[in-house]
């Protein structure tokens, strides 16, 4: 028994009110999501892609949607050709689409006349920096050492040997690019692509320089100085203008790109613009009230603590914390966890004390032994077991 077919309207994941264009939308997705040359050797994907061709093909024609509307599938059915369903698509119009879809599975674009080797800006280049936290906070100039490419003297930055010239590009005529035909589903496919042998540029150099070996470029080491401005994160950028890859036939020069790398700090940890540390409140301060000193990233303040005061209690410093990257004058905040320690090294003198303060507080000391319930009692030292 035949498979049964989807709903052609279910297939794209659009209504039945759907219009033009979000027909074409739909199966344009579909299209780029389950193409084969996107999903070599999956039968499934294949099916896909199929079976959205299909729909599109019908419910992109006024007529043939129509049909479709009132009798389903039923309407193609005994044509030939096709998908293997049964209808003929050979006169299905896809050319309104197969730029779109296959530009951007191919790479290349909407075929288009004209040529690409006038001036481009040059590539970016990317590197990164380390800095402290506290450089992070206030903001630092930092020196790199890096390998930039600069316009050959010796050929003005053409790659052809003095007294020589790069000469037109048999491949593409010049133009920088290649026209190409591709077998889909649908038939050829025409595609343009840049040009191998010339890179895109038109030209090609026979007679190379001496010097730059036909590049038209020199590379050598630079210093190049980058502010990485207060406030900046782990993994955000600095960009220096015109700092990276020289430029193609006369364009600018690229970008150079700093990606900042903040150290570990041992007491403060950072979200955002806000900072969190914790802070040892002793057992007497903790109970009684009292100041502590509390480090921040602008040094060290003093801080009340309010009798009672019980351990893991957040505390928040207004403004205390990382500067803005947009105005360094707006600040996040300090939140502080406040632990109270114990202490573990107790003179007799001490401990005496102490028994007297807890005797005075509720004689915690003695709960367990003191306990009336004589069941309870009878399981003493059963955890221990």
């Amino acid at each position: 028994m035949a498979e049964s077919k989807r709903d052609y309207y279910e297939v794209l994941g659009v209504s039945k009110g759907a219009d033009e264009n979000e027909i074409k939308k739909a199966y344009r997705a579909l299209a780029k999501k389950y193409h084969p040359d996107m999903n070599p050797g999956d039968k499934e994907a294949e099916k896909k892609f199929k079976e959205a061709s299909e729909a599109y093909a019908v419910l992109s024609d006024a007529d043939k949607r129509r049909q479709y509307d009132q009798f389903g599938h039923a309407a193609f059915e005994g044509g030939q050709g096709g998908f293997g369903s049964g209808f003929d698509f050979t006169g299905a119009d896809f050319s309104d689409i197969f730029g779109d879809i296959f530009g951007d599975l191919f790479g290349a674009g909407r075929t288009r006349s004209g040529s690409s080797n006038g001036p481009m800006k040059g590539a970016n280049i990317r590197t990164s920096v380390r800095i402290t936290f506290e450089e992070a906070f206030t903001g630092v100039d930092k020196e790199l050492e890096l390998t930039l490419k600069d316009t050959c003297t010796t050929c003005k930055g053409s790659g052809a040997r003095p007294g020589t010239s790069p000469e037109t590009c048999s491949k593409c005529g010049g133009k920088g690019q290649v026209v190409y035909t591709q077998q889909s589903l649908f038939g050829m496919v025409r595609n343009v692509s840049t040009c191998p042998d010339c890179h895109g540029s038109g030209k090609v150099v026979k007679d190379k320089c001496p010097d730059c070996h036909g590049s038209g470029y020199i590379a050598s080491k630079k210093k190049i100085q980058v502010s990485i401005p207060a406030g900046i994160d782990s993994g955000q950028s600095v960009r220096i203008r015109e700092k990276g890859e020289p430029g193609i036939n006369g364009g600018p020069r690229g970008d150079l790109l700093v990606e900042v790398v903040i150290q570990r700090h041992p007491i403060f940890q950072r979200s955002d613009m806000d900072v969190y540390t914790t802070a040892p409140v002793s057992f007497a301060v903790a109970a009684l009230g009292g100041e502590i000193y509390i480090d921040t990233v602008d040094g060290k303040v003093i801080y009340e603590v309010k009798a009672g005061t019980q351990t893991d209690t957040r505390v928040r410093l207004k403004g205390k914390g990382m500067p803005s990257l947009r105005n360094k004058q707006v600040r996040g905040d300090h939140y502080v966890t406040l632990v109270v320690q114990t202490p573990d090294h107790l003179s007799n003198e001490a401990k005496e004390l102490l028994k007297e303060f807890d005797k005075a507080t509720g004689d915690s000391l003695h709960a367990v032994s003191q306990e009336p319930d004589k069941d309870t009692k009878k399981k003493k030292g059963f955890w221990n077991k």
